[in-house]
């Protein structure tokens, strides 16, 4: 039976992992867009950018954006300024974080769904007068959607399991920025492999169920579009 600081975790969890995956589909859906269509030399150095977050060490992204956000950084004397106060070691310096760590594995999904489209039905609808906004929004939104639930379930998937980020830039406040993996790490070092256990058959079982629903959905709508 969960106690109630593991519960609490967990739900905090859920609404970081939520509030971030809605996050990320709104602003990696114009990125997706952008470099599935562009031919600027600038698509390059964005992809590598937008990329670098899988091959980078959580711990060094977290630190950079502590900084950044801190107090003396550029973003921190922002928001000063505005009077919000630093980010780090708040819920909403988390969604900034985890924004930044998973923006890589919901991008590039739903940019390769668009690049699936090809350019011959978005020619076709233009050809019948539609506008961009109509051939983005009736054409090639309904037929990335593959690539947006696969977007969504990753981006939710991989907030969740965060750690390094989130401990960096987060910290370890109960009810505020302590997450279920923070909460797994304070079992661990407290010696309490009990509560560590119940904490990762939790998260062992939301992943397996996770990618098990992905993969179902992929292959369903293989078969029907075959």
């Amino acid at each position: 039976m969960l106690n109630a600081a593991n519960l609490a975790a967990i739900l905090l969890t859920v609404k970081l992992a939520s509030v971030v995956t809605l996050l990320l589909l709104l602003i990696g859906t114009p990125i997706a867009w952008w470099l599935a269509n562009t031919r600027s030399w600038l698509k390059a150095p964005v992809e590598a950018i937008v990329a670098l977050p899988i091959v980078l060490p959580p711990s060094v992204l977290g630190f950079y954006l502590l900084v950044a956000m801190g107090p003396h950084g550029p973003v921190g004397q922002f928001t000063q300024a505005l009077g919000l106060g630093t980010l780090p070691f708040t819920f909403t310096g988390l969604v900034v974080a985890s924004v930044f760590y998973s923006l890589p594995f919901v991008v590039q999904p739903i940019q390769n769904a668009f690049a699936a489209i090809g350019p011959g039905l978005l020619e076709a609808a233009a050809t019948l007068r539609a506008r961009p906004w109509d051939r983005f929004f009736t054409v090639a939104l309904p037929l990335a959607r593959p690539g947006f639930v696969t977007a969504a379930v990753l981006g939710f998937a991989h907030t969740v399991g965060e750690f390094g980020v989130v401990l960096m830039v987060g910290g370890n406040i109960p009810g505020q920025t302590r997450v279920v993996s923070v909460q797994i790490y304070d079992h661990v070092e407290a010696l309490e492999y009990g509560q560590a256990h119940e904490l990762a058959i939790v998260l062992m079982g939301f992943s397996f169920v996770t990618l098990f629903l992905l993969y179902a959905f992929n292959r369903r709508a293989t078969m029907l579009s075959a």
